[in-house]
């Protein structure tokens, strides 16, 4: 082995900072309590006269705070997600946040007077501030229908620490710690949940069957306690952002955090739940090809080839920075950035949190991108996928730590089109048809998972909201799920009682409530910019990277119209679906060949 190979390993957090009780890390943590206690002193000096240099001191100071304080967040969350059985992690995690919700109250004062502020000095203030904090602050602004008073706010800030947050945390200790035991050809194997998971994409039917069984079986049997966290959950969005802060509905406070307008968010949903018609004839064509009457819920991802082909972590990461340099050569150095400075942690290990993530804190580093490497097509795609999300934040670091992140509906644009990158290589390079077809065949799996299977998990979401309002149990919950199956599959597919739990096993809807539509929203807006690529070429590479760099630091609408997308208009969402379409037709083609 050369020392250029790349081999899955633990990543490392030093470039936060050398451990949780290092001197470096008191030191930044008393260094942050002090720059608290200064900023503190604005307070009396904030009215309608504050000058414009004094104002863009004070925005700066906060922008300062803020990098460090995230330092220190980023710094428990990574540590706490490599071993959620760490009991030292999940201490320093949970202190952590309560010192952050106090620091956060202190600073309270500043956001409260700036929602506060009439629109004429307003509007004086921000053109002071400059372009990159402008859009910034004017979204703070936009919450001001919704803001309570402060002593109020303090109030949620401190409840979270041990209302919400815990949950989330007890959820992870208690699903993290899952493993699982699968009967494989004779053979009792133990596998945690991204080892399962290979089972469910295996040519061998009773392997996928016995791998969902299996793991509903688990999460069943917690399930009316993961079921009372969820219901806790939901209680306590709806007690403070429907019956305090006023909002509309539950999923307008993800939409305004989001910048999109709510009836936009309706469209996407509303021409989704029209086109379930394309997926069904998918799945309908699928169980022809396997030689079935009709899928079973098992056999969603099912290959249509035996093909079980393995790639190398290398391979893996090669195919990632081959695909992304070929289309722009930065993409590829900002990826080797990554690996280089060993932010990267891909091993799999019991304990460690499940799925993959990307993290991007403060944007003078590098993010950390998490998963758990098995071989599978699908991790190299998982990989192309997290280190789009990395590109992403690192194109945009030159705007300040609020303006770099994306919005979420955005965010998934360059993990999304990272992802179709990837795939014209694997094509490229597959010499094997069986190969190819089953490339092709999980590029619609894929859309379906992250377009339509996104989509119907917002649909539950939604649903979920007003039975948890009215009292509903976990098992009329359950039931919710199960109608939210029979119409996404409609005939197309037979679901097994087991997926009544499968619903408690989605993280998202726990941690992050209607986070999922941003998946559909950024796969269907990829493929219309990856049309465009396909059309223009090298031409299309300079306004796509401009798109990236944006960051957060305008509106999504604003970013995409000057890209020439209109995402108010239902004509746009159903030109994804079209091209979904298409690509449905041409398996239709190849496989009556």
């Amino acid at each position: 082995m050369t020392t250029s190979e790349y081999t899955p390993q633990r990543w490392s957090l030093a470039d936060l900072f050398p451990g949780h009780d290092s001197k470096e890390m008191k030191a930044a943590i008393k260094e942050l309590e002090s720059h608290v206690a200064e900023f503190e002193k604005w307070r009396d000096k904030l009215n309608e006269n504050i000058s414009e240099a004094d104002f863009l001191k004070l925005v700066q100071a906060m922008e300062k705070n803020t990098r460090l304080a995230v330092r220190i967040d980023q710094f428990a969350g990574l540590w706490f997600s490599e071993d959620t059985q760490n009991q030292d992690a999940q201490t320093f995690q949970s202190q952590v946040e309560q010192r952050m919700a106090e620091l956060q109250n202190r600073t309270l004062f500043f956001s409260l007077w700036w929602k506060a502020l009439d629109d004429i000095n307003a509007d004086r203030l921000l053109k002071a501030s400059g372009p990159d904090f402008e859009y910034w602050l004017r979204q703070i602004r936009n919450f001001k229908p919704y803001t309570l008073k402060e002593a109020e706010e303090k109030i949620v800030n401190i409840k979270d620490v041990t209302g919400a947050k815990a949950l989330q945390t007890l959820y992870s200790s208690i699903t993290d710690r899952y493993t699982f035991r699968v009967d494989v050809d004779g053979e009792t194997k133990e596998y945690n949940r991204s080892e399962l998971m290979q089972l469910v994409y295996s040519p061998n039917a009773e392997h996928r069957a016995k791998a969902y069984q299996e793991m509903y079986r688990v999460y069943g049997h917690d399930g009316p306690i993961l079921g009372q966290i969820y219901q806790t959950l939901s209680r306590d969005w709806h007690n403070e952002n429907i019956e305090m802060r006023k909002f509309s509905s539950p999923i307008a406070v993800r939409n305004l955090s989001n910048d999109v307008p709510d009836e936009v968010v309706d469209t996407l949903l509303g021409v989704s739940e029209e086109n379930t018609r394309i997926f069904q004839r998918f799945f309908k064509l699928k169980a022809k090809l396997l030689g079935m009457d009709k899928l079973r819920r098992y056999d969603i991802y099912a290959p249509v080839a035996s093909s079980d082909k393995k790639y190398s972590y290398d391979q893996a990461v090669r195919l990632t920075l081959d695909s992304f340099g070929e289309f722009d050569p930065k993409l590829a150095e900002l990826s080797k950035q990554v690996f280089d400075e060993k932010h990267v942690d891909s091993e799999t290990r019991k304990g460690k949190r499940g799925g993959a993530f990307c993290s991007s804190g403060d944007p003078a580093l590098s993010p950390w991108v998490l998963m758990s490497y098995n071989g599978s097509a699908r991790d190299v795609s998982t990989l192309a996928h997290e280190f789009g999300h990395a590109v992403h934040a690192m194109l945009a670091s030159h705007h300040n730590v609020f303006n770099f992140h994306s919005s979420l509906p955005l965010a998934e644009t360059a993990s999304t089109f990272g992802e179709m990158l990837l795939v014209d290589k694997l094509l490229e390079q597959e010499t094997d048809e069986a190969v190819r077809r089953d490339i092709l065949f999980a590029k619609v799996d894929d859309s379906y998972a992250t377009i339509m299977r996104q989509v119907y998990f917002a649909l539950f979401e939604r649903k979920a909201h007003d039975l948890v309002k009215g009292g509903a149990s976990v098992d009329e919950l359950s039931g919710g799920y199960m109608e939210n199956l029979k119409d996404q599959f409609g005939d197309s597919m037979d679901v097994g009682e087991e997926f009544k739990w499968e619903w408690v096993s989605i993280p998202h809807i726990f941690y992050y409530p209607f986070y999922v539509y941003a998946y559909a929203f950024g796969q269907l807006l990829v493929f219309a910019l990856y049309q465009q690529y396909k059309a223009e070429g090298k031409a299309f590479v300079p306004r796509y990277l401009e798109l990236l760099s944006a960051g957060g630091s305008r509106s999504p609408e604003d970013i995409l119209t000057n890209a020439g997308i209109n995402i108010r208009d239902a004509a746009f969402w159903q030109g994804g679906f079209d091209v979904v379409n298409g690509m449905v037709d041409e398996l239709e083609k190849l496989t009556a060949k």
